[in-house]
């Protein structure tokens, strides 16, 4: 049995339209109140969120349905997903929830659940909530004396701001360095100047005025150009660019030029290995990462190991095999000494720490620490599902993979939160990897083009 509300990151959808409804969050909170419970002790669920006009919505709607299965509830407001994941394990609670849409506009929403170890619910945790979602959940209602309370908690920034600035080399300081920082209007819009300033930093905010309906529009992380032309208007030394729960990161040097997930990854594997920090011989990424990535961690003698696309994946594989870097190219970066899921701020902090230890040469010559292999990536919606395993589709992606060669590479997935079609190939030549990608898009149009036409007749 496969799941059917929950996706790769989470529930996510749009916005007061099933599954993102008050219905559905109160029937969530109920379920994984019953998956959840053990024993008799009191039972704590922390909740939070970004700054998404829905909040409003979801946030009392699953507080009531975890209150009425006898569940205390601890609310925190805006605040990081990574945030989250770090104050359950703090308070000790038997849950965390984020509502979050990530990097989407503020019509969609999201939640996302985090175990007691701060380590988000398995697959086949989530698929045993949505089995208990079938189920008449009235029956496993608490006696009235015996429901929780909500309240909220008063120092969550401050605890969370510590913990950030704690992460930074002992004795290091930002004192001289001018630094941008794109909240995209989420949910790090105060917490995250704060950490930069108080380290020492001259900082510049921007998307640091929600109004909840401007989260990621024209800024963030998804949109860098704002970044980009305030570095350069502001003649800032490095800019950061968080998404809609911060727990993805963008850098930016002081041209105004992007630098990605990859990037990231490399310098900071390369970093901790010299520094003998870096464990499991390598770090852990998924199959959208570079073949310049690749290539140059097998330089240093260090493993690149490939996962399906979504941190949750990343995250399982450092936990079984003890490594503690990894992330996702498009800026989810994963250090597990420190976090149990992606963390901007924290990852930030890091680059930062290698930048200085460089007696602060231009970021643009410290954090491009490998040529990239030409790559591109391109997105087919569909209205009705498409099958990747079809003999036609395996035939025509047999052939794609035997055009662009061995040193090439071709990838076609489903994404796991929008109804697209993602294909990506990469390879030495630009133009052969152009052309593979717009055949393969071209094929996988046509195949929903006949779909929708049988369906029709």
């Amino acid at each position: 049995m496969t799941r059917k509300l929950f996706g790769t990151d989470g529930i996510r959808g749009k916005a007061n339209v099933a599954p993102i409804t008050a219905e559905t969050a109160l029937q969530v909170a109920m379920a994984t109140a019953v998956q959840l419970r053990r024993g008799n002790h009191r039972h704590k669920v922390l909740i939070g969120k970004d700054t998404r006009l829905s909040g409003y919505m979801l946030e009392p709607a699953m507080t009531s349905g975890f209150v009425s299965m006898g569940m205390d509830v601890v609310l925190v407001g805006p605040m990081p997903t990574p945030a989250v994941a770090m104050l359950t394990r703090s308070l000790r609670a038997d849950l965390g929830v984020m509502i979050s849409a990530s990097h989407n506009g503020y019509q969609d929403n999201g939640i996302k659940l985090f175990g007691a170890d701060g380590y988000k619910l398995s697959d086949d945790v989530e698929l045993q909530i949505e089995r208990l979602m079938d189920t008449p959940l009235t029956e496993e209602l608490v006696p009235s004396q015996d429901m929780g309370r909500a309240s909220r908690l008063d120092d969550e920034k401050g605890r969370y701001i510590e913990y950030v600035k704690n992460t930074f080399p002992k004795g290091m300081r930002l004192d001289g360095l001018k630094i941008v920082v794109d909240c995209a209007h989420g949910a790090a819009y105060k917490v995250a100047p704060r950490i930069f300033y108080e380290l020492g930093a001259e900082v510049v905010a921007i998307g640091v005025q929600p109004d909840g309906t401007n989260i990621n529009k024209d800024c963030g992380a998804m949109a860098s150009q704002l970044l980009q032309d305030a570095v350069v208007k502001n003649r800032a030394n490095i800019g950061f660019a968080l998404d809609g729960d911060a727990d993805r990161l963008v850098l930016c040097d002081e041209k105004g030029q992007v630098i990605d997930g990859d990037q990231i990854m490399a310098l900071i594997a390369r970093s901790w290995q010299q520094s003998g920090q870096l464990k499991g011989g390598g770090i852990v990424s998924t199959v959208m990462s570079n073949l310049g990535m690749e290539r140059f961690l097998k330089g240093l003698n260090l493993d690149l190991k490939r996962m399906p696309v979504g941190d949750r994946y990343v995250v399982d594989h450092m936990r079984t095999n003890n490594y503690n870097v990894g992330g996702e190219q498009s800026g989810h970066i994963i250090l597990g000494d420190y976090s149990t899921t992606g963390d901007g701020l924290i990852a930030a902090l890091q680059i930062l720490a290698v930048v200085i230890s460089q007696n602060k040469k231009p970021v643009s010559e410290i954090c491009r620490v490998f040529t990239p292999v030409p790559q591109l990536l391109k997105n087919v919606r569909y209205e009705s599902a498409i099958s990747l395993d079809s003999p036609p589709m395996l035939d025509a992606l047999h052939k794609a993979e035997k055009k662009i060669g061995k040193e090439g590479r071709i990838l076609i997935r489903q994404s796991g939160t929008e109804p697209l079609i993602r294909v990506m190939a990469e390879g030495d030549d630009e133009n052969l990897v152009k052309t593979v990608v717009q055949e393969l898009c071209d094929f996988v149009e046509l195949q929903g083009n006949k779909k929708d036409k049988a369906r029709q007749a």
